[in-house]
C-alpha cells in the first residue's frame, strides 16, 4: 500500500541518505517526461537538492516551468521500496560546488585518482544548485 504526504518523514530521510540514484523528471509542456538519473541529497529541512550546469536542458525547462519530480527506488535484491517526490523548484546560484563535493564523496571512492580527477573537472565548471520543495510525497511501503 502506498502512502501520500506533503513532507518527508524521518524514515524517508534515512532511505534517501543512501547512495541511490534518483530519476528526475521536469515539466516540459507538450513533450512527454524524459527521466534522467541524478545524484541528490535530501536535507534536514525536507528539500531535495542536486547540481547541474546552468545551461543544461533541464534548467532551461525549469526556468519556463519550475515543477519537477524525483523517484528513488531500492536496488534489486532488497525488499521493494520507493519514494516519489514532486514539487516546485528553485534554482540557486550558491552551494552547488559544496553539494557536488559532498555527493561525489557519497557516490564515488575519491581515493581512486581517476574519480578524484573527475571531481576536479566537475568543480572547475559553473554549477547551479537545484532545490525541489516537496508538495507531494508518495512512498511504498
Amino acid at each position: 500500500m502506498t502512502t501520500t504526504t506533503g513532507l518527508l518523514t524521518a524514515a524517508d530521510l534515512a532511505f534517501l541518505a543512501r547512495p541511490l540514484h534518483g530519476f528526475l523528471s521536469v515539466a516540459a509542456g507538450t513533450q512527454p517526461p524524459q527521466p534522467r538519473p541524478v545524484w541528490f541529497e535530501a536535507t534536514a529541512e525536507g528539500t531535495v537538492e542536486f547540481f547541474t550546469e546552468p545551461e543544461a536542458l533541464k534548467v532551461r525547462r525549469l526556468r519556463r516551468d519550475p515543477r519537477a519530480s524525483i523517484v528513488v527506488a531500492a536496488p534489486v535484491g532488497e525488499r521493494e521500496r520507493w519514494i516519489s517526490i514532486a514539487g516546485r523548484v528553485t534554482l540557486e546560484a550558491d552551494g552547488a560546488h559544496d553539494l557536488c563535493s559532498r555527493l561525489a564523496a557519497r557516490y564515488w571512492d575519491l581515493s581512486d585518482k581517476s574519480r578524484a580527477d573527475d571531481l576536479a573537472t566537475m568543480l572547475s565548471a559553473d554549477l547551479t544548485r537545484v532545490v525541489i520543495h516537496p508538495e507531494t510525497v508518495h512512498r511504498y511501503p
